[in-house]
């Protein structure tokens, strides 16, 4: 059995798609822009993108009552890997000592030339 999961601290879908899908004890967020949901408006710089990112994936696994601490997979999607360092530091200060795995991959172009977007995957 499967629940949408939503909330209105992250930004509504852009697409034909949901925030996120609680599967019985298992949790997926789709990529997260770092777009303010209050006025749409894109954060400037990775650090405070990446934050942005992760806040809202905070918001959404908070939403579904999950605990950050389930979160087991994120995965980032960056315009230029060169800024692998600053993004990093905003991360690594946002999980705050949790240490979920992770994939980071560079991309050509990101929906609203926004330069990140993570999604996550919780399991509690």
């Amino acid at each position: 059995m499967s629940k949408i999961i939503q909330t209105p601290l992250a930004p509504k879908a852009i697409g034909p798609y949901v925030q996120a899908i609680q599967c019985d004890s298992m949790l997926f967020i789709s990529g997260q822009l770092p777009i303010n949901p209050e006025n749409m408006a894109v954060d400037e710089g990775i650090e405070a993108q990446t934050t942005r990112c992760l806040t809202h994936i905070f918001s959404i696994v908070e939403a579904a009552g999950f605990p950050r601490s389930s979160i087991v997979k994120l995965t980032v999607y960056m315009q230029d890997l060169s800024q692998f360092t600053e993004m990093n530091r905003a991360y690594e200060s946002c999980l705050a000592g949790h240490r979920p795995t992770r994939s980071t991959v560079e991309v050509a172009r990101l929906p609203k030339d926004v330069l990140i977007e993570i999604d996550a995957i919780c399991h509690q």
